[in-house]
């Protein structure tokens, strides 16, 4: 799949001077609702409006959507706001639905991104259309399926594509619903640079006061839009309901977030970013160093403990040494999240290598 600029062109033809909003209910649950919603958000710098029609949960008994008639409630938001409408598809009878409602932006979910043949029922409905798709990452951190998502969407001459990062599920204990692992989308769009690039605050945060902080991230890492929930009344809504927020709050994250520049030709700022970027440079060599230094020592304790024929893991040091490790991170301005994230691979890698040495 080549990166082209055509990618791009349904997101340049809106002519924002802000970063695109798409926002509305995690679930369409009523006409009143849907309409109220929709009516606060119009003329705001929301662009489109969102609504779940159909809801995919996690176990059965849980509130799974209104069903199509939704789609005609979203139908009068569009005929009556002006705003685009849009909701996620998860098999061909939704995208078959939609498109006769004419829903102007598709969704495809976490849930249904994992599997390739869900994808592919939904590009062979979707053949053709020139309707926006946006595709969800994958609820596990898995780069690739993410890519492969996107590109069997293209191969159904799509060319109206973008993605949609909503972090993802984690056994690690977070602050986070599902943790963001900023450096998978990086890598994304490393890979497809011309492919819109969209947040989900609400689905990484899990809860309403993250959203701010979490979309001001992603604009600083020059995404190119934010999808937010947003709700007449959040602590009653049918679904997720701790992470949406009220018409009112949206607006005002809106106006307080702050748009950067992506770069700046000045030449002061050139000079004092590239001396920057260099002590940055000399102090990854220097942490490269180091951690070959370290793995050096692990491969001679595993060495000792081949000659000794004793087990690998020792829990009770390596507890001893993630406790110090996060006291002295916090010492040196560092999370006790990326303490534990950094160390545990570390730990990983040093088993690894021990492992190679007992098993010769």
């Amino acid at each position: 799949m080549e990166n082209k600029k055509e990618f791009r062109n349904w997101l340049d033809k809106m002519s924002l001077d802000h970063p695109l909003v798409i926002a509305g209910p995690c679930s369409a649950e009523t006409e009143e609702q849907v309409l109220k919603i929709a009516h606060e958000l119009k003329d705001t710098d929301v662009s489109a409006y969102r609504a779940g029609i159909w809801k995919p949960r996690t176990r059965p008994g849980m509130f799974e959507g209104v069903g199509a008639i939704g789609l005609n409630w979203l139908e009068r938001v569009k005929k009556e706001t002006g705003l685009l409408i849009a909701t996620e598809v998860a098999n061909s009878v939704h995208v078959d639905l939609a498109l006769k409602h004419n829903v102007d932006i598709l969704w495809i979910g976490a849930r249904s991104t994992v599997s390739p043949f869900i994808v592919q029922e939904i590009a062979d409905a979707l053949k053709g259309t020139d309707k926006i798709v946006l595709i969800k990452n994958p609820v596990n951190p898995d780069l690739s399926l993410w890519m492969g998502g996107l590109e069997r969407i293209y191969s159904a001459d799509i060319k109206n594509l973008g993605v949609i990062h909503r972090g993802f599920s984690s056994y690690d204990k977070s602050k986070y619903r599902n943790n963001p692992e900023w450096q998978i989308a990086v890598e994304f769009q490393n890979n497809f640079p011309d492919i819109p690039l969209i947040c989900d605050p609400s689905h990484i945060a899990g809860k309403r006061d993250l959203i701010y902080d979490l979309s001001q991230t992603s604009l600083d890492l020059n995404y190119d839009g934010l999808m937010i929930e947003s709700h007449w009344d959040p602590d009653n809504a049918w679904s997720d309901a701790a992470q949406q927020v009220t018409p009112k709050r949206l607006i005002q994250i809106m106006k307080d977030l702050k748009i950067r520049e992506k770069t700046s030709d000045g030449e002061d700022y050139q000079n004092q970013l590239n001396n920057l970027r260099s002590q940055i440079d000399v102090a990854d060599q220097n942490l490269l160093t180091t951690l070959g230094k370290r793995m050096k020592v692990a491969k001679d304790i595993g060495k000792l403990k081949s000659d000794n024929n004793v087990a690998i893991l020792q829990n009770k040091r390596w507890n001893e040494i993630l406790g110090k490790m996060i006291l002295d991170g916090e010492d040196h301005g560092l999370s006790e999240e990326f303490i534990l994230r950094f160390f545990k691979a570390i730990h990983q890698e040093s088993i690894n290598n021990q492992k190679k040495i007992l098993n010769k």
